[in-house]
């Protein structure tokens, strides 16, 4: 059924926008009428939805996660109230205000419709569901459980959209802090230092300290040589972007990277935190063992700790545990393979992971504001005393040449 997009005006004069779906132009017009909305323009958004069908998003905009919970926890809302799925695929398109997200919703409706299963129609869209929401609605859709798999669908967005929201957070200050410094210290290097120079070399007689001629050369040296520089430094980006972009390359660095002091503690929590929270979610949907441990070993973002996960999952299709390869890999925390052990023996995994991402979560929060403090003052030190450094470098000779002048 071919599915339009209005705007209008309501029966309190507001304006309004959605999709509707109808037979034709007229019977869309004639269906918004009774529902007493003045249409002021009104679309065909068929071709859009069956170019969708084989560009998968090269044809519809952005959703964010925000969005994306709210749909979910709304379509969960009426099919809990047993509400048939094509009639709540309906009625979310007409709700949702992301024009992108609505369209879909009303191209579901229609695959559902016609006889297409939910997790096939999602499949469309890689770019809007991932594997672990197509996965878990398959699973709620062989289950009979779908209203419960996506509330915690739902909930697993919201939590992982804050989790990643409280990094990006705390890394914005310390790279703004970066950014500052990089831009001052080119100021003074190219404009401010040279124009200083020029008064230095006027006077024969001032005595340069070692420290102001090591200064004053490396402004020498950006000025002649900035694209020597630019070049170099671009090289540098591209080399190493193209070499993390390898297996190999992408492996080496995900394991330095653990090894760093701050970060790579801060990264090794955020790797146990996604990893047990989305493999929790995954078995309470429903989603098998094996099936989930290959999920997730994609959401950890880090090769090290995938291919420990690897392992594992192998050591289950041959019928043994998960805890015993997790621990000899050396990139789990103990109390996290404790927990893990204790859930295989008591056959309670799927709430041991619970309480382990819930207690890593809170452990995320703490080293995420632990490093916003820490590093803001440090940030402001370190760029203080290279400023002051050179400021000195320059108002020493300055000074000296006063006194020559006087």
């Amino acid at each position: 059924m071919p599915v339009f997009e209005y705007k209008g005006l309501n029966k309190q004069g507001r304006n309004v926008k959605g999709v509707v779906d109808a037979d034709n132009m007229r019977a869309a017009k004639a269906k918004l009428k009774r529902d007493q909305i003045f249409v002021t323009d009104i679309k065909d958004k068929t071709k859009a939805s069956k170019k969708s069908k084989n560009a998968g998003t090269a044809s519809v905009g952005r959703v964010n996660v925000h969005d994306l919970s709210m749909m979910t926890r709304q379509l969960a809302t009426l099919i809990k109230a047993n509400i048939p799925l094509v009639d709540s695929l309906a009625a979310v398109s007409e709700q949702v205000e992301n024009e992108t997200l609505a369209m879909i919703m009303a191209d579901l409706r229609n695959f559902v419709n016609e006889g297409g299963s939910f997790h096939k129609g999602l499949q469309k869209y890689p770019k809007i569901f991932d594997t672990i929401y197509i996965s878990m609605v398959e699973a709620g859709e062989m289950s009979g459980s779908l209203d419960v798999i996506l509330l915690r669908l739902a909930e697993f967005k919201e939590s992982q959209s804050e989790m990643n929201s409280q990094v990006k957070s705390a890394l914005f200050y310390p790279i703004l802090m970066i950014v500052l410094t990089i831009v001052v210290l080119g100021v003074l290097f190219v404009f401010v230092i040279p124009k200083i120079n020029e008064v230095f070399e006027a006077t024969p007689e001032l005595h340069m300290p070692w420290y102001s001629q090591v200064v004053i050369s490396i402004s020498g040296f950006m000025v002649h040589y900035w694209l020597v520089i630019l070049i170099a430094v671009v090289s540098t980006y591209l080399i190493f972007a193209n070499w993390k972009r390898t297996p190999g390359g992408k492996a080496q660095w995900d394991s330095i990277f653990l090894k760093l002091p701050v970060v790579g503690k801060l990264a090794r929590i955020i790797a146990v935190s996604r990893f047990t929270r989305t493999l929790s979610t995954l078995l309470n949907g429903g989603v098998p063992m094996l099936t989930a441990m290959g999920i997730v070993r994609n959401v950890v973002a880090n090769e090290t700790i995938a291919k420990a996960i690897d392992v594992g999952r192998e050591n289950i299709s041959e019928g043994e545990s998960i805890a015993g390869p997790l621990k000899k890999s050396g990139q789990f925390p103990p109390i996290v393979i404790h927990m893990i052990n204790i859930g295989e023996k008591t056959g309670e995994l799927e709430n041991m992971l619970t309480q382990v991402s819930d207690a890593y979560d809170f452990q995320v929060k703490n080293a995420v504001n632990g490093l916003t403090s820490l590093l803001g003052p440090v940030m402001i030190v370190v760029m203080g005393c290279v400023i002051g450094i050179i400021v000195f470098a320059v108002m020493v000779p300055m000074m000296e040449l006063s006194s020559l002048g006087g």
